[in-house]
């Protein structure tokens, strides 16, 4: 897939980075990014007293991960794409949230000539991270044009078993994911009180992504029915 356009999609702000870090550098740096996409609000991540503290930190994460895909993809790279699905409280396929997200992907899939679609693996231990999966499958099987989805892993222990093929991205500096990451700090830091930290291993990023594509069988098991 060294030639194509890839669109990434993060259920989170932070996945990104953590999955897909080197993926949006590399691409960006080709002119082979056609955008980010994060699926959900964000606002899980911590406890809220009322609807101002939600949309607080729902803005806050908006600009952190505009400032990260900045880092990653450079100045002149517009800022993602935000579905503001509810945090944790996925669309189920067939409900009107999910078709209407579907329905702007294939769009933007058709308009930027989209080939490649990176999302969180479907046996991540997350329900969004799964949810974005089969958002993107559904992507895929109605873009009317090829497309290709690979998975990444952030918090499975471990990537997918057999029937996949791995690809993996060049190496960016490491300091640039790093910087990246930096720009979330509402999940590094206690600035919106008591809530999710981004563990230490997950500090320690690779130069490196690896992203898995289904084949044969496994591929064909995976598309929705029309």
């Amino acid at each position: 897939m060294a030639i194509a356009r890839w669109l990434v999609l993060a259920p989170h702000a932070d996945d990104e980075t953590l999955g897909c870090g080197a993926l949006i550098a590399d691409a960006a740096s080709r002119g082979a990014l056609a955008g980010v996409v994060i699926v959900t609000d964000g606002v899980g991540s911590h406890s809220h007293d009322g609807p101002a503290s939600r949309a607080r930190l729902v803005a806050a994460r908006r600009r952190e991960a505009a400032r990260a895909v900045r880092v990653l993809a450079g100045p002149a790279h517009p800022p993602p794409l935000f579905l503001d699905w509810p945090d944790a409280q996925p669309f189920a396929a067939g409900e009107p949230g999910f078709e209407r997200a579907r329905r702007r992907l294939t769009a933007l899939c058709r308009q930027r000539r989209v080939d490649a679609l990176a999302v969180t693996a479907r046996h991540e231990p997350h329900c969004d991270h799964e949810a974005a999966y089969r958002l993107a499958s559904a992507v895929a099987s109605s873009a009317m044009r090829p497309v290709t989805v690979f998975e990444y892993v952030v918090w499975a222990p471990e990537p997918p078993g057999e029937g996949y093929r791995a690809l993996r991205t060049p190496p960016i500096l490491i300091g640039l994911r790093n910087a990246a990451l930096a720009a979330h700090i509402s999940q590094l830091t206690p600035q919106f009180g008591e809530g999710f930290r981004l563990p230490a291993a997950k500090l320690r990023m690779p130069a490196s992504d690896l992203l898995y594509e289904r084949t044969g069988l496994n591929a064909r098991a995976e598309k929705p029915a029309p």
